[in-house]
């Protein structure tokens, strides 16, 4: 044991054991992601979607409603050295008069976060208005306001969508590209109009130096989904899932009505875009353990013993932890249960899908989702991440 800390001290401090790296600028070198062993952190996916906001834009708003959950299970499909990564999503708005000139018409609707309930709330909140679109502000905000990671294998990613010209305002989107590359950040453009209207713009260029890809789409087109023979069984394995969550804590309850909420939002766009929502709440990265005990004890098998009783649920008044801990177990047996069912039941809707699509009976579509889905899968590929379908 004494040889093997001697090995350990002398490979910190030998010129040998460190390469050209000398032992004092190893000794000031701070201590980050990079430096860390791949299996003691979990790798990430981060992605910062930028809107535009302005008048002209619902069309944009729309697109984006209707294909997150579309994103969310193309993510969910990815695995970097076998495991699945953390999907962080973020969002801002700019362009909208509603935000104060101060801060350049841009806003912060949420950091970088897992809660995928939170992020469908947000976005089914924005409303357009007006505005100054100011693309460099924007990137520049979202570069330096979010916690980026600074590990090699991570994703990360900015999209801004809009539909003025990439030049306006007071701060040069080259120079706030030349930051976001700085913190390894891949910046996509997505002009909504016309191809050679958007180079002409500035937005090919944009993307040309942030490492990123440039599209463009038509803003205005309705997302058309494709109905399947399995949508109405998933929906109904989706309402029994429900069933399973059981909140605690001071905000369980709002954030259960929150998840209920964002059910009846996506069924309001169509039946379609609640089966994908009900896909994505059968994989890993819809995770709520901040407000539900049958995601929080995978993780903390001694939760029970925290807990204010009086944020559970009515069937849980009274009971012991015992009780408590046995009830958890049978419903997180009955989720796994509704996950495998509806994740079988995905797999037959998809391949119906692929199907139409081989027929020519459905084209694919040049939209927001389109665009992230198809860039996220290129890099994910360069960066050594593969695809399970399973």
């Amino acid at each position: 044991m004494k040889k093997m800390i001697l090995c350990a001290w002398t490979a910190l401090y030998s010129i040998s054991c460190i390469g050209d790296v000398t032992a004092q600028q190893q000794q000031r070198r701070p201590v980050s992601s990079f430096d860390r062993p791949v299996a003691a952190r979990k790798t990430r996916i981060q992605v910062a979607i930028l809107l535009d906001t302005s008048g002209s834009m619902e069309g944009l708003i729309e697109q984006a409603k209707s294909r997150l959950w579309n994103i969310i299970n193309s993510l969910s499909t990815l695995r970097f050295q076998g495991q699945q990564p953390q999907i962080e999503i973020a969002l801002y708005e700019y362009g909208n008069d509603g935000i104060p000139a101060s801060n350049q018409y841009v806003r912060m609707i949420s950091p970088l976060t897992t809660d995928l309930d939170l992020i469908s709330e947000k976005l089914f909140a924005l409303r357009t208005n007006g505005g100054e679109e100011y693309c460099g502000a924007v990137i520049r905000k979202a570069t330096q306001q979010l916690a980026w990671s600074d590990s090699r294998n991570d994703i990360r990613l900015i999209y801004i969508a809009g539909n003025e010209p990439f030049t306006q305002g007071g701060v040069s989107y080259k120079e706030a590209i030349g930051l976001s590359n700085s913190k390894m950040i891949g910046t996509n453009t997505i002009y909504c109009g016309d191809y050679t209207e958007g180079i002409n713009s500035s937005w090919k260029d944009g993307a040309l130096r942030g490492n990123g890809e440039y599209f463009n789409i038509n803003s205005n087109e309705k997302i058309r989904f494709v109905a399947t023979p399995y949508d109405d069984e998933i929906a109904q394995y989706n309402d029994r899932l429900n069933s399973t969550y059981v909140q605690y804590g001071a905000s369980g309850a709002m954030k259960k009505d929150m998840q209920m909420n964002q059910d009846v939002n996506a069924y309001n766009v169509s039946q379609s875009l609640k089966v994908e929502r009900s896909i994505s709440k059968s994989k890993a990265a819809y995770n709520n353990q901040s407000w539900d005990l049958v995601d929080r004890m995978k993780t903390d098998k001694g939760a029970v013993k925290t807990l204010e009783k009086k944020y559970l649920p009515k069937e849980l008044e009274g009971k012991s932890e015992a009780e408590i801990e046995a009830y958890v177990v049978t419903k997180t047996k009955e989720r796994e249960a509704y996950q495998d069912k509806i994740n079988t039941l995905a797999k037959q809707r998809q391949a119906y899908i692929d199907k139409k699509a081989a027929e020519n009976t459905v084209t694919q579509q040049d939209d927001l989702g389109t665009a992230i889905n198809n860039s996220i899968m290129k890099l994910a590929n360069k960066k050594g991440y593969t695809v399970d379908k399973n």
